[in-house]
């Protein structure tokens, strides 16, 4: 008998292409898919709560699916990091009722981008810190961020110029953390635009760098012009750490 699972993933997304499938290249939906549709023996279709780009981590992605097989939620989980690249594990595997889905269903997103600033280099966690060749005025960073947080039209932090649907989003919390070499922003938020995250984290190191001064962010977001914002942050530094439901 068919049921609906609800899986959380965790993944180093360094040499995928991202969460969504595409031909001819890897992908966390299509490694999922795979294996699935090997222990059902027909397709499947893995949905999941969010789609990270190429490159961008995760420690608890949740994705939805259903399957009719023999195998306990254990076994299913069991089964799927014997097969899956040593990059991508199932943390768990759980019955969910039949109207659950994991995209609809999330009620909110929390984000963590983390940057090195420090003067020797990192050597193990290099592929999930992104190097910065300055060091930012933090409480800069700080005064800007309570600008953005709150519900706006992120328009101006969104790397699709086509997107049709609104682009108002709910942020309520940015936390801009020093621990030793290394600065934390953590955003959480009702959902979050393509490459959204990343844009912000570019903008607000512009601040940081000094280039803007931090009531400059307002006329970014007023503007809902991509260009003014700042640059997109590379993707290693970015994680999806919890989704809510």
């Amino acid at each position: 008998m068919e049921k609906n699972y609800k899986l959380t993933l965790a993944y180093d997304g360094t040499r995928f292409f991202g969460w969504e499938h595409q031909p001819d290249k890897e992908t966390i939906q299509g490694k999922l898919e795979t294996v699935l549709e090997r222990l059902q023996g027909h397709p499947v279709d893995v949905i999941g709560a969010g789609r990270t780009d190429a490159g961008v981590h995760a420690r608890a992605m949740v994705a939805s699916v259903r399957l009719d097989v023999a195998e306990s939620p254990e076994e299913i989980r069991d089964y799927m990091n014997r097969y899956l690249p040593d990059a991508i594990a199932v943390r768990e595997v759980k019955e969910a009722g039949e109207r659950f889905h994991a995209r609809y269903n999330a009620l909110g997103k929390t984000y963590r981008y983390t940057c090195f600033d420090g003067p020797v280099k990192p050597v193990f966690d290099r592929k999930y810190v992104t190097l910065l060749d300055f060091s930012p005025d933090v409480d800069k960073m700080r005064r800007a961020a309570e600008i953005l947080k709150g519900e706006h039209d992120f328009r101006s932090f969104c790397g699709n110029p086509r997107m049709k649907k609104s682009t108002v989003r709910l942020v309520d919390t940015i936390q801009i953390e020093e621990r030793k070499d290394r600065i934390l922003f953590t955003f959480h938020g009702t959902g979050f635009l393509q490459n959204m995250v990343r844009i912000l984290v570019g903008t607000l190191l512009e601040v940081g760098r000094g280039r803007w001064e931090p009531a400059y962010v307002r006329e970014i977001l007023d503007s809902k012009d991509r260009k003014l914002a700042g640059p997109t942050a590379p993707p290693e530094g970015l994680c999806l750490m919890k989704v809510d439901y």
